[in-house]
């Protein structure tokens, strides 16, 4: 690297952690404010509200880490243009190309901790947001669903009227296995109570139907019947912004645990763990289109140039919501929906460098 390079970058990533800590601050007052009646209704004192801001400044960090980086880049591209800095490389013979290097160290190095951020160490300290949103800032949770289905095996399903969480215990309870789409064994009870010593389910008042190949029927019951299934408790508890809480390793493994029950949440985590492999490509992209947003001289000066950064900002979120929200309803494949604003973005950023002047 030259001395121009290394002077690019160090303005790239002073601006970006610059504007990074100030939104922040603006985002942390404006939310305070809002929150500022739960803290005084639940007599939250200083060290409690402080822990929980501490938790909640790098997962806003995180949230706007690409439309900050596209801004730095912007901005300081802007300067180099209005200053005649970009005129002076391009005439020493430096291309557009070799103008770019510095700002993608500088992405790279943006991209990279966002990755390792966004998949280990926030979804850490938002178990700690969560949790005090949840316990002062939200409702009280009680489940509510009725005729509740769980898959719980390649052929065996399970139902529940109803579940009382706070009991922990489910009421009117059927499983049945089958066996080449038919049935061959039906559990029912009347009770499922879990055992918190045991680590097991109790099915009380219980009556089994195994049904043979010959046509027969065999009929028990009894009043209690220990069994292990594969859900726990924590199913039925509150799963608000669960998906935030999972590191990489835990988010694969409760997709894994979601396919294998059949669930249609499962969306909703596959979602998560694309947006999280895709943020750092995100980062990268923003900053090449901002290059060459940028990199020609406006006699309007650098607050037009600035403008136009927002409005291509603002476009791409607009996109990105819009393309989750087609995700999350089914009516995109979760992969190509996520992937979809930056595989139109990268079209936007290729015709723009054929077609502005350099």
């Amino acid at each position: 690297m030259k001395k121009i390079d290394w002077y690019i970058l160090k303005k790239f990533l002073s601006t970006f952690f610059y504007v990074v800590i100030i939104l922040c601050f603006v985002i942390v007052v404006i939310d305070y404010a809002e929150k500022n009646d739960k803290f005084i209704k639940h007599n939250l004192n200083f060290e409690e509200i402080k822990k929980y801001y501490f938790s909640f400044i790098p997962f806003i960090a995180s949230l706007i880490t690409p439309i900050t980086a596209f801004v730095a880049t912007v901005y300081v591209t802007a300067n180099l243009s209005i200053r005649s800095e970009i005129i002076a490389l391009l005439s020493s013979g430096f291309s557009l190309k070799r103008i770019m290097l510095p700002f993608i160290y500088g992405g790279t190095i943006i991209a990279i901790m966002s990755f390792i951020l966004n998949g280990w160490i926030l979804p850490k300290a938002n178990k700690t947001r969560v949790d005090f949103e949840v316990s002062y800032i939200k409702n009280p949770y009680y489940f509510s669903e009725n005729n509740v289905h769980f898959k719980i095996s390649d052929e065996t399903y399970l139902y529940l009227e109803r579940y009382d969480n706070n009991l922990e215990v489910g009421n009117n309870v059927s499983i049945e296995k089958f066996q080449n789409n038919s049935l061959k064994e039906r559990l029912i009870g009347r009770q499922l109570v879990w055992d918190s010593e045991d680590k097991i389910w109790n099915i009380k008042s219980w009556q089994l139907r195994i049904l043979n190949d010959d046509g027969n029927e065999k009929v028990s019951s009894g009043f209690q019947l220990d069994t292990a299934l594969l859900i726990n408790p924590s199913d039925f508890d509150n799963n608000y912004k669960l998906n935030e809480t999972l590191t990489l390793t835990e988010l694969n493994k409760h997709i894994n645990l979601l396919k294998q029950r059949g669930s249609d949440s499962v969306v909703l985590y596959e979602i998560e763990k694309y947006i999280r492999y895709t943020q750092p490509f995100t980062i990268l992209i923003l900053i090449l289109i901002g290059v060459i947003v940028a990199s020609r001289k406006s006699r309007q000066g650098t607050g037009i140039l600035i403008t136009l950064g927002f409005l291509f900002a603002f476009t791409f979120i607009i996109f990105f919501v819009m393309s989750r929200a087609f995700a999350e309803n089914g009516s995109l494949n979760p992969l190509l929906a996520i992937w979809l604003p930056n595989i139109l973005f990268i079209l936007i950023g290729i015709i723009m460098y054929r077609i502005i002047p350099r």
